[in-house]
């Protein structure tokens, strides 16, 4: 059964003729794997769709009249559009008419708006952005990357738990290695949050920790 993914097509800088040219590419390609749902003002999609010559077979369209725009304030948007693409994306996934939900649009909205809408995981203090660097021996996995501003130590212990059980799916390695990007590599290194992080993963069972890593080692 494909993936039902919900895609805010007014989110991004060049939206939504961008968005909508990669649900279609994504349709066309993956259509086996995933069905897509572009979520927004309805009447703009349809316009981007006619330019596709019907090449539209699998997409669908649900209708968001509000569009939060990329420099408002998420907790103003949370609360005063609520009919807008990301809130009406990730109510579809509340509801169970979608599996997933993406966006480029306000980094800050989509988290406050899932954080409130679809809450977290139990035991899980914050939620955390992953960012995928290729590299020549493969992909890392770098988070938080935006999330969080002001982090403690036992955040950054859970962004390792959960950067290692995702990355042992994204990449197929059952045991990835989970380092602590610093100022340098000897475990004395690095602020007191950095320090008091170290020990913590030291400590932490069911990760590989392998120490502190530079900027260069990623």
């Amino acid at each position: 059964m494909p993936i039902r993914v919900a895609v805010d097509a007014m989110g991004g800088d060049h939206a939504p003729s961008v968005v909508v040219e990669g649900a279609l590419e994504a349709a066309r390609t993956e259509g086996d794997r995933i069905s897509v749902t572009l979520v927004g003002q309805e009447g703009v999609i349809h316009d981007e769709l006619a330019k596709a010559n019907g090449a539209t077979s699998g997409i669908q369209v649900v209708n968001a009249p509000d569009v939060i725009g990329m420099a408002e304030s998420p907790s103003t948007a949370l609360k005063a559009k609520t009919n807008s693409s990301i809130h009406v994306g990730i109510g579809a996934v509340k509801q169970g008419a979608a599996d997933a939900f993406a966006s480029a649009g306000n980094t800050g909205a989509v988290m406050a708006t899932a954080l409130f809408g679809l809450g977290r995981l139990p035991g899980v203090l914050r939620p955390a952005l992953p960012g995928y660097l290729p590299t020549p021996s493969g992909t890392v996995i770098v988070l938080d990357v935006g999330a969080n501003i002001e982090v403690r130590a036992e955040h950054l212990v859970q962004f390792a738990q959960m950067g290692s059980v995702f990355g042992a799916f994204y990449t197929g390695n059952e045991s990835p290695s989970v380092a602590l990007v610093n100022v340098g590599e000897e475990p004395g290194k690095g602020t007191d949050l950095l320090k008091e992080t170290y020990h913590q993963l030291e400590a932490t069972d069911g990760i590989r920790f392998v120490g502190n890593v530079e900027g260069r080692d990623i």
